[in-house]
């Protein structure tokens, strides 16, 4: 593949933002047509009404306090000027994702913006889930940091640790990131002391939390009661994430044991990910990734972690950089036809998720 102009460049994010949403969306309206299903009802499952009761009345049930205050509180603006939580959290999944689209676009072009939007789990990108908002803070202040911009950095990081717990594992990876980019030592530890923006934001509501339930702990325990997401070393959370792939554990459920046996698949991409990182020295990438996949590996079960792939921007510049090369003008003709199939099984594979999703099967 040529090298694409700046312009083209933008072109084709966008065009692969548009087709992959529209695929999204046609997926939900073929299925609520077949079913005669409400559209509306099927991209509010899970997590989704999670966020929608937050922003309606508060932290008032238990296990509401497991899920930060981002979203719920851009749902809750947008319901102080009449529009309703669940509008809103759309409209932020579709506009945050081509947030994110453009800042991978500017990390590592525009095959890897698309390798993203079209990953197995992109449904959690156009529902009113914290994927999208978090990826567009956190992909830019990737960006900003690789530019030099580090205060804007740290503001954009700040965003994010504001919708995900994820946000501790990037303020960590940019202060391994500025700690290890050359330059003078002053100058590094200065660039590292940015992160303190998201570390007070984490603060901040753990500190509410704190005065709302009387716990330090009040996020953590949530996690352990309603997931199951308690200390347990990483042999344990294997076995027991082996357990539950099996095809005959969970028979009224048959989706589930897929969904575990994804998850294996998705620890093994991370940790994959990781050696390649430690191996080109890319430290503050490694440190991303590697430091939530070993936070997965301490739970009773792997969980949740075919939706945090879409975070590990890393994977997708690998992908953007694997599919320019067998793009290459120079490259054999079968690579091409290879990398074809492959985008096809991606959009085939992202389909079948976002109708389990739609369908208000556990998708992840």
């Amino acid at each position: 593949m040529t090298a694409l102009s700046p312009s083209a460049s933008g072109r084709f994010t966008l065009q692969a933002w548009l087709g992959s949403r529209l695929v999204l969306i046609l997926v939900l309206v073929v299925q609520a047509l077949a079913l005669a299903r409400d559209p509306w009802i099927m991209t509010r499952n899970w997590d989704a009404q999670h966020y929608i009761d937050i922003a309606t009345r508060g932290y008032s049930a238990s296990n509401d306090v497991a899920f930060f205050p981002g979203l719920p509180l851009l749902m809750r603006a947008g319901l102080m000027v009449g529009v309703p939580p669940q509008a809103t959290g759309l409209v932020v999944a579709m506009a945050g994702s081509l947030v994110a689209a453009f800042a991978l676009r500017r990390l590592g072009g525009p095959l890897a913006a698309a390798a993203w939007l079209f990953a197995p789990t992109a449904v959690f990108t156009v529902i009113p889930y914290t994927e999208s908002p978090f990826c567009a803070a956190a992909f830019w202040a990737w960006e900003r940091a690789k530019a030099g911009r580090w205060w804007s950095a740290a503001a954009l990081a700040g965003v994010a640790s504001s919708f995900r717990v994820s946000g501790v594992f990037l303020a960590a990876a940019l202060v391994v990131l500025a700690l290890t980019t050359p330059a003078p030592w002053w100058t590094r530890l200065r660039r590292a002391s940015t992160m303190i923006v998201p570390a007070l934001v984490i603060g901040a509501f753990a500190a509410y939390l704190y005065v709302l339930t009387g716990s330090w702990t009040a996020w953590s325990d949530a996690q352990a009661k309603g997931w199951y997401r308690g200390f347990h070393w990483p042999w344990e959370a294997l076995v027991h994430t082996i357990s539950s792939a099996m095809p005959w554990m969970y028979p009224d459920r048959p989706e589930w044991p897929w969904m575990f046996r994804f998850e294996l698949v998705s620890m093994f991409v991370g940790i994959v990910v990781t050696v390649l990182m430690l191996r080109s020295k890319q430290w503050g990438e490694a440190t991303f990734v590697g430091s939530q996949v070993l936070a997965f590996s301490f739970s009773y079960w792997f969980l949740s972690v075919n939706r945090a792939v879409l975070l590990w921007f890393p994977l997708f510049l690998l992908i953007g950089e694997r599919a320019a090369l067998w793009l290459a003008p120079e490259a054999p003709r079968d690579r091409r036809l290879w990398l074809g199939a492959l985008w096809a099984l991606a959009v085939v594979v992202m389909s079948l998720w976002a109708w389990a999703y739609y369908l208000g099967l556990w998708a992840g």
